[in-house]
C-alpha cells in the first residue's frame, strides 16, 4: 500500500507538470511573441544622420504567471510560471543620403543572443491525498533569430513621418520540449507607421503602430495569432544633450491562433515606465544613451512582471560648419 500510494503521488505531480506548459497557458505559443513591446519609444520618425551607424541593446525581462482553479468536489490547483531573461540585440544600419520616395531610407539586420531561465511549479490541493507539489526548472543560452529591417522616414517641420518592415528569420536555438528558449521557430513578418512631434521647445511626442503575421511553427504545427501593437514615448529635452521622459506600449492580439486544442486564444500585456536620454561625441562618433524600464500590467494569457532597456548608438557625428 505505501509503494503504491508513492506512485500515484509522482503520478500527480507529473500530471501538474505537464498541465502547467507554458503553450498550455499562453497565447502567442508561449507569451513568446515576435514582436519585443518597446521596441519603439520617443524620436521614433525623426530621420537618422545619414551613413552607418551600431545600436546595442541591452534587455532584461523577469515576470510571471499564476493560475487558480478550483474543483467542484474540493480541493483545487496552484500554478505558476517564471522565467528571466537577459537578451543583447546588435543592429548595424546605413541611412542613405540620397531621398527615396522624397523621404530617407535606411536598412539595417538585428542580430541577438539571450540567456533565459524558467521554471514551472504547482500544488494540487486533494480533499482525500492531502497536498501534491512538483517543480521543474530549465535555462538556456545561445544565439537568437535574425531580423532585417528596412524604413522610410519624413520630416515636414516639427511633423516627422515614418513606414517600416521587419522580418524575423528563426535561426534562434528552440526546442518545444523545453521552458526557455531564444528562438520563437518560426518565421514573421511585422509592418506599420509611426509619428513624431518634435517641438523647438524641446517637447517631443512619439506614437508607432503595426501588426505582425505569424507563420505557422513547422516543427509544432501551431500558429500564432496576428498581434497588433502600439508603442510611446514623450520626453523634454533638458538641454541639447539631456532629456527626460516616459513610455508606455499596448501589446493586443487581434487574432486568435490555431493549430491546438486551446480554442479562440488571444494574449494582451500593457506596459508604463520612465526613459532617460544622453547624447555626446567622442572625437567624430556621436553616441546616443536611452535607459527606459517597463512595469507591465492588464495581462491576459500572458507573462506579466517588468524590464529595463540601455540602448546605445554610435553613429558619424554631425561637422560644424566650417570643418
Amino acid at each position: 500500500m505505501r509503494f503504491h500510494r508513492r506512485q500515484t503521488r509522482r503520478l500527480a505531480t507529473a500530471s501538474i507538470l505537464a498541465l502547467l506548459s507554458p503553450v498550455a497557458v499562453q497565447a502567442d505559443e508561449g507569451g513568446a511573441s515576435v514582436w519585443l513591446p518597446g521596441q519603439f519609444a520617443s524620436f521614433a520618425a525623426v530621420p537618422d544622420t545619414p551613413g552607418f551607424s551600431v545600436e546595442a541593446l541591452f534587455y532584461g525581462q523577469t515576470a510571471s504567471a499564476t493560475a487558480n482553479i478550483s474543483f467542484s468536489r474540493g480541493g483545487g490547483l496552484l500554478a505558476g510560471f517564471s522565467t528571466n531573461s537577459l537578451y543583447l540585440y546588435l543592429t548595424p544600419s546605413y541611412a542613405f543620403a540620397e531621398p527615396v520616395l522624397h523621404g530617407q531610407l535606411s536598412i539595417g539586420v538585428t542580430f541577438s543572443a539571450a540567456g533565459v531561465a524558467a521554471s514551472v511549479s504547482g500544488v494540487l490541493i486533494d480533499p482525500i491525498s492531502g497536498v501534491l507539489a512538483g517543480t521543474r526548472s530549465d535555462s538556456v543560452a545561445g544565439i537568437g533569430d535574425l531580423y532585417p529591417t528596412a524604413a522610410l522616414r519624413w520630416q515636414v517641420g516639427s511633423h516627422n513621418f515614418m513606414t517600416y518592415m521587419m522580418a524575423s528569420v528563426p535561426t534562434g536555438a528552440y526546442d518545444p520540449n523545453r521552458l526557455a528558449g531564444v528562438g520563437v521557430g518560426h518565421w514573421a513578418v511585422d509592418a506599420g507607421m509611426g509619428y513624431t512631434f518634435l517641438s523647438k521647445s524641446g517637447f517631443e511626442f512619439s506614437i508607432t503602430a503595426g501588426l505582425t503575421h505569424n507563420f505557422m511553427n513547422p516543427t509544432t504545427q501551431y500558429q500564432s495569432g496576428m498581434d497588433g501593437h502600439i508603442d510611446i514615448g514623450t520626453s523634454y529635452s533638458l538641454s541639447d544633450a539631456l532629456y527626460v521622459g516616459a513610455v508606455g506600449y499596448l501589446y493586443n492580439q487581434v487574432s486568435p491562433d490555431s493549430g491546438g486544442d486551446l480554442g479562440a486564444f488571444y494574449s494582451r500585456v500593457a506596459g508604463v515606465g520612465p526613459q532617460l536620454g544622453w547624447s555626446f561625441t567622442v572625437g567624430r562618433v556621436a553616441i546616443d544613451l536611452n535607459m527606459r524600464a517597463y512595469r507591465e500590467f492588464a495581462a491576459q494569457n500572458r507573462l506579466e512582471g517588468w524590464n529595463a532597456w540601455l540602448t546605445v548608438t554610435a553613429s558619424r557625428a554631425k561637422r560644424r560648419a566650417g570643418n
